[in-house]
C-alpha cells in the first residue's frame, strides 16, 4: 500500500485558501492572518512582524543550531491574459491553478508539511523555524530582513522557490541602475538643440553589446538589459534635453556592484544612479551539510538566474522547491499537485540526514 505523504491534504487545503486571498506585496495582511490562524488552531506560538509569520518546533532549544525553512506568501499582480479568475484555486488534470500557486505557494505548502512532520519530534540535532515572509516579489524592507532581527540566530536555511526540487546552490545578484542622458532643448522643426534620446542611444547600444568578461562556473556571464526608457517631453515638437532609461543587471559572484558601476561609468556618458546595493549574488558551499544531504538524495545542483530572499540572508541558504520557475508570473499560473506532494517528501528526506 502506497504510504500517505504526511500533512499533504492539510497543507493543500491551506494553499487553496491562500490562492483565493489576494496578497500583493505590501498587502499580505489577509494571508498573514490566515497563516496565523492556522498555527493558533494547532496551539503553535506565532511570531508576527508586519506581514511576516514565523513559528518554532515544539522542543526548540537555545543551545542548538537552527535551520530556517522559508518561503514567501506575497504575489505579483495578475496580468491581463488570465483566462479564469486568478484568485480561484482550480484543480484540473493534476494541476492546481491560481495566482501564487507556483510562485511560491507550492513551496510554502511543502515546507509547512515538512515543518509539521518534525514539529513534535524530540532530540533533533537542529531547531527548525518555519517562516512565511512578505514583500519578496519587490525585495521590500518589510520582508525577510525585518523578520530575521526578531528570530534567534540562524545557522542555515532552505528557501522555497520553484526549482523543480533541484538545488540552486548559487543565484545571480540584481543591480538596477537609472541612467540620465542630457542634451539641449530646441524646436524640432529647426536644426538646433542636442537630442538627449540620440545621446542615450549611444549608451544603450554599449549596454546591449558589452559583455563583462568574468564567467561563473555555475551562473555563467553577467547580463545587462535596458528595460525602460522615457523623456519628460509632453510635446512632439520639442527636442528633449533629458532621456532617462533603466538597466537591469544580473550579477554573478565574481563581481561586486562597485566594480560594475565603475566599469559602466568609464564607458558611458550618461549619469548613473544605482537603486540599491543590497541584492548581491549568493552561493552555498557544495560541501555544506544541506547540499551534501541533497546529493545523497539524488538532487542535482545548478546556478539560478532569478533572485530570491536568499540574497538578503547573512547565512548559508539553499534554494529548493516544487514547481517550475518558467511558470512564475505567467497567465493561468499553476503547479502540479504531485509536485507539492513530492516536495514534502524530499524536504523530509533531506532533513532526515541532518536532524
Amino acid at each position: 500500500m502506497h504510504e500517505v505523504t504526511p500533512y499533504f491534504e492539510e497543507v493543500l487545503k491551506l494553499l487553496k485558501l491562500l490562492i483565493a486571498t489576494p496578497s500583493f506585496s505590501k498587502e499580505e495582511n489577509h494571508t498573514a492572518a490566515i497563516l496565523k490562524e492556522f498555527f493558533q488552531f494547532k496551539n503553535i506560538d506565532v511570531v508576527q512582524v508586519g506581514n511576516n509569520i514565523a513559528v518554532r518546533n515544539k522542543y526548540f532549544s537555545e543551545e542548538k543550531p537552527t535551520i530556517l525553512l522559508n518561503s514567501h506568501h506575497d504575489t505579483v499582480r495578475p496580468n491581463a491574459s488570465y483566462s479564469h479568475n486568478p484568485f480561484e484555486a482550480i484543480e484540473s488534470e493534476g494541476k492546481l491553478y491560481g495566482l501564487g500557486s507556483n510562485d511560491a505557494g507550492g513551496s510554502v505548502a511543502a515546507l509547512l508539511g515538512c515543518f509539521l512532520y518534525y514539529f513534535e519530534k524530540k532530540d533533533l540535532q537542529y531547531n527548525l523555524i518555519f517562516a512565511a515572509s512578505a514583500e519578496e516579489e519587490i525585495s521590500g524592507s518589510g520582508g525577510i530582513e525585518s523578520l530575521l532581527i526578531h528570530l534567534p540566530p540562524i545557522s542555515c536555511a532552505i528557501v522555497g522557490e520553484p526549482t523543480q526540487m533541484q538545488m540552486a546552490v548559487s543565484e545571480m545578484g540584481l543591480l538596477v541602475v537609472d541612467c540620465t542622458a542630457k542634451g539641449v532643448a530646441g524646436h524640432a522643426a529647426r536644426t538646433e538643440g542636442v537630442n538627449a534620446i540620440y545621446n542615450a542611444m549611444v549608451d544603450i547600444d554599449w549596454f546591449r553589446q558589452y559583455q563583462l568578461p568574468k564567467i561563473s562556473p555555475t551562473l555563467g556571464a553577467c547580463k545587462m538589459t535596458v528595460t525602460q526608457i522615457n523623456t519628460p517631453n509632453k510635446a512632439h515638437n520639442v527636442i528633449p534635453d533629458l532621456c532617462n532609461f533603466t538597466v537591469d543587471i544580473r550579477v554573478n559572484e565574481l563581481y561586486n556592484f562597485e566594480d560594475i558601476i565603475s566599469i559602466i561609468k568609464s564607458n558611458v556618458s550618461c549619469e548613473i544612479v544605482p537603486r540599491s546595493l543590497r541584492l548581491k549574488s549568493t552561493s552555498i558551499a557544495e560541501d555544506h551539510v544541506l547540499v551534501q544531504s541533497g546529493v545523497a538524495n539524488g538532487l542535482s545542483m545548478y546556478g539560478s538566474p532569478t533572485l530570491s530572499d536568499k540574497a538578503l540572508m547573512p547565512f548559508p541558504a539553499l534554494k529548493l522547491g516544487p514547481g517550475n520557475s518558467e511558470r512564475s508570473h505567467i497567465a493561468d499560473e499553476y503547479i502540479y499537485i504531485d509536485e507539492i506532494k513530492n516536495g514534502i517528501e524530499i524536504y523530509i528526506a533531506l532533513l532526515k540526514n541532518i536532524l
